[in-house]
């Protein structure tokens, strides 16, 4: 047993160092099994219709529960992380957008760097069967990089590293590879409520619960009818998700800037003043967020969001 436990060791080192090799900013490992403790907790979150409209969250319950209904033989997750913070941050006069989508959508760039450490992983142990996921598939990444260690989840639902903060994105490899696992940390959310003080719509209904249905980034990017008349003055300028629950966390005071190219941001997109957003065209759009988050609300959602920001409503 003793043996067995260090070339299991010994394989978890190896692929964190794989992992490192190909930039990622850390790299956690957890046991293949049923969410027990999540599944409860999913199941109230969807009867209170948190979702909101995302009705695909309602679908594939139990895969989002359990792995190996996605992987057949599934014995390991790896977890890794891809830092976003930016060198530079949007002028406070412009409209915002969301720090992970300054640069190229996450999903490409993150999925070709999880298939390439799938295949140096296949290199390396040989025959083994295994799917990269990149928030695109029934997979709760954060309650799998809680259980591996990166970090916890906060009381406004991110997951939270004592090193490096909350800006960063969430990825998987589940697989048929036995390896050792690590070991949750500490919650250090503490009494902190700054969160849910600073939420403009109410969104974090309660500690480590957020009610999507309210969160600006949905408003702003899932919801495709008209925007409520409810939430009207409360978006700050955002037009395309919001950064608010992360930029008051006292652990981003930890954030650094990232080292990935690929997220960083056209000059142009920094330059672009209010005025700039509002004349923007379709075509100057298609070209400027070509490979960008953006294109997943589009240039008519960005347009309807600056419309209804603009729109203060009667006078009181």
């Amino acid at each position: 047993m003793v043996v067995h436990d260090f070339l299991l060791q010994q394989r978890s080192a190896r692929v964190k160092e794989l992992a490192a090799s190909l930039e990622f900013d850390a790299c956690g490992i957890s046991r293949a099994g049923f969410l027990e403790e999540e599944a409860p907790r999913l199941e109230k979150w969807l009867s209170q219709n948190y979702q909101g409209t995302m009705k695909w969250m309602e679908n594939h319950f139990d895969k989002r529960l359990d792995p190996t209904l996605l992987v057949e033989g599934a014995r390991s997750v790896i977890s890794v992380l891809l830092n976003y913070y930016p060198q530079q941050e949007q002028p406070s006069t412009s409209y915002k957008i969301a720090k992970y989508a300054y640069g190229e959508d996450y999903h490409f760039v993150f999925k070709s760097k999880l298939k390439s450490l799938l295949q140096s992983l296949e290199e390396h142990f040989g025959a083994i069967h295994g799917r990269v996921f990149v928030d695109s598939a029934p997979v709760m990444d954060k309650a799998w990089a809680e259980r591996s260690g990166l970090g916890w989840v906060g009381k406004n639902s991110n997951l939270i590293s004592p090193k490096t903060g909350s800006f960063f994105l969430i990825g998987e490899i589940i697989l048929d590879l036995d390896l050792a696992p690590d070991h949750a940390i500490q919650d250090y959310c503490g009494t902190c409520t700054r969160c849910l003080d600073a939420c403009p719509t109410d969104a974090i209904a309660a500690p480590y619960v957020v009610d999507g249905s309210k969160c600006i980034s949905y408003f702003t990017i899932e919801l495709k009818e008209s925007i409520p008349e409810a939430v009207k003055g409360t978006f700050d300028d955002w037009i395309f998700g919001c950064d608010i629950c992360q930029d008051v966390c006292p652990w981003n005071r930890f954030s650094r800037p990232h080292s990935h190219p690929e997220f960083t941001p056209k000059p142009e997109l920094l330059e672009l003043s209010k005025t700039d957003w509002e004349a923007l065209t379709e075509d100057a759009f298609r070209e400027l967020f070509r490979k960008s988050p953006l294109k997943r609300a589009k240039f008519e959602g960005i347009r309807r969001t600056i419309a209804f920001i603009k729109d203060k409503g009667p006078e009181v």
